[in-house]
């Protein structure tokens, strides 16, 4: 990893710090001079300067040498001393500096201006003749390649090389800004709202030019990224580290050749995976263009829409005037029968019934089923259904049977129960092979008595009953119906309390 990613850029500790209005506003009028080749200032002109705002009413020349020496210390500025005018020993120990905004100053606020330009949106174009440029670059770039006789300078070489990137880099943040602004909320709203009828022509034309410019051009583009060799782009790194050597600087901070060419071969790489795509994944020209297709389809159903709202708020008296003096005029009846099923469909359509399959048979045949019979109802609101009065039945009867057979029922499995109570306890691991239907309520109380966090209930016959587990091991319970594994459960029945509040043990 580079080690400069991991150092702090304290030369945009100005635009956060807490006076980072007064910061700002000296390092705009220092960059506004710099545009002019005026590069060194003095305090006082940046002090006439600030006086003239409201806001710097109050400002005094030892806070602007203050703030001076504070962006001094964080390498916005770089002062020298002034000496060609010094007459005395003290005018030289007073050190009068000059000021000049330093190269991180000056792209910094760059950025910033042109951030504060942009506004909140995205910008960006799709601008079709870039595709074009690209082109020609390409292909000069692979004829000159392949003529191993030139004699072009480095200059030149770097030339050809910048214009290529250049051409790039614009294509893919211009269109990655343009399709972003198109696809952001703000955008999607006022494409819902009725304004947007009198531009969707001009966008819809504007995306068709660039998509057509598109396809083109891009497979001429691919054609050439294709077919230009290794060695070419080789020479081309070396050319740009031989013309970046020639370029005369000071400083101890540029880049190797070896850094060099292995910059420029990463950009040819992301050139070529942008264009052909890498390991069988689309390219991102692919998607761009999918993009634009999409942003299309996009903007031709908000159009539907809002034309579709448009209709459904329009009279349509107008066109039943002109349907019904249409078909008074008509001397035909087979035309009037055509004009009338077009404006209200067929009037002798009938809808299909049926009732479900009966059969599951995949080899069955339709005539092989029984005909379905299905009743139709009149249809109109008048009608109901016809129903003959009854008398009302005493099933009182019934009732009574039913209810004892229950009652006998759970009788009958309390006797079977009471067979296995030894000493108000039921043990399962003692227990013999049991009928299903005792197995089924043992476990009924087990399961109700773990839910309840005392593990204490009361079953049906009112007795209370408590479950424990006697320890970690697990029994065999069986049935004439099977065997259950299960923990070692124990079920304790509990004294209860009679009427006059006195305790008795539940005998056996």
């Amino acid at each position: 990893m580079d080690e400069r990613l991991l150092k702090p850029i304290s030369e945009a500790s100005y635009l956060t710090a807490d006076n980072a209005g007064r910061y700002r506003a000296i390092l705009r009028y220092f960059y506004k001079r710099h545009e002019r080749m005026q590069h060194f200032l003095y305090p006082e002109e940046v002090y006439e300067h600030l006086r003239q705002f409201e806001h710097f009413s109050q400002y005094t020349i030892e806070m602007l040498e203050h703030d001076l020496n504070q962006l001094v210390k964080w390498k916005n500025l770089y002062a020298r001393q002034e000496t060609s005018n010094v007459k005395t020993i003290e005018e030289f120990k007073k050190k009068r500096f000059r000021y000049q905004c330093s190269p991180y100053t000056v792209e910094i606020e760059r950025m910033v201006m042109s951030l504060e330009n942009m506004g909140e949106g995205f910008g960006g174009s799709l601008e079709k003749t870039l595709f074009d440029r690209l082109y020609e670059s390409l292909r000069k770039l692979s004829e000159t390649g392949k003529n191993a006789d030139s004699n072009l300078t480095d200059e030149e070489w770097h030339r050809i090389w910048t214009d290529i990137y250049d051409y790039f880099t614009k294509i893919v943040q211009n269109s990655t800004d343009y399709i972003a602004y198109l696809s952001s909320e703000n955008i999607e709203d006022r494409m819902m709202t009725e304004a947007f009828l009198t531009y969707k022509d001009h966008f819809t034309q504007y995306l068709r030019d660039f998509i057509i410019s598109l396809q083109q051009t891009s497979l001429q583009i691919e054609s050439v990224i294709s077919g230009l060799p290794s060695k070419t782009i080789q020479h081309v790194a070396k050319r740009e580290a031989d013309y970046q050597a020639s370029i005369p600087r000071l400083d101890q901070q540029t880049l190797t050749a070896e850094e060099i060419q292995q910059s420029v071969q990463e950009q040819w790489d992301n050139l070529k995976e942008w264009f052909l795509g890498k390991d069988g994944r689309p390219s991102e020209l692919e998607r761009l263009q999918n993009s634009t297709n999409e942003t299309i389809r996009r903007m031709t159903r908000f159009v539907q829409r809002l034309g579709e709202r448009h209709q459904h708020f329009r009279s349509r008296k107008k066109d039943y005037l002109h349907l019904a003096d249409w078909f008074a005029h008509l001397t035909d009846i087979n035309e009037a029968h055509c004009l009338s099923s077009l404006v209200f469909g067929v009037s002798h359509s009938r809808h299909i019934y049926a009732e479900e399959k009966r059969t599951e048979n995949i080899y069955s045949d339709i005539w092989d089923e029984e005909p379905s019979e299905l009743i139709i109802k009149p249809r109109v609101r008048q009608y109901r259904e016809k129903t003959k009065p009854t008398a009302i039945q005493n099933h009182k009867l019934e009732k009574i049977a039913a209810l004892n057979d229950y009652m006998e029922q759970k009788e009958a499995e309390q006797r079977m129960i009471e067979q296995y109570i030894d000493q108000n306890t039921i043990t399962f691991k003692s227990l013999p092979v049991i009928e299903p239907q005792v197995r089924k309520v043992l476990l009924s109380w087990v399961g109700k008595a773990m839910a309840k966090k005392d593990r204490t209930i009361k079953v049906e016959s009112g007795r209370v009953l408590t479950v424990g587990l006697i320890d970690e091991t697990l029994i065999r319970l069986e049935s004439k119906d099977g065997v259950l594994h299960m923990p070692n459960f124990q079920i304790q029945f509990l004294p209860q309390e009679d009427d006059d509040g006195k305790r008795h043990k539940n005998l056996r």
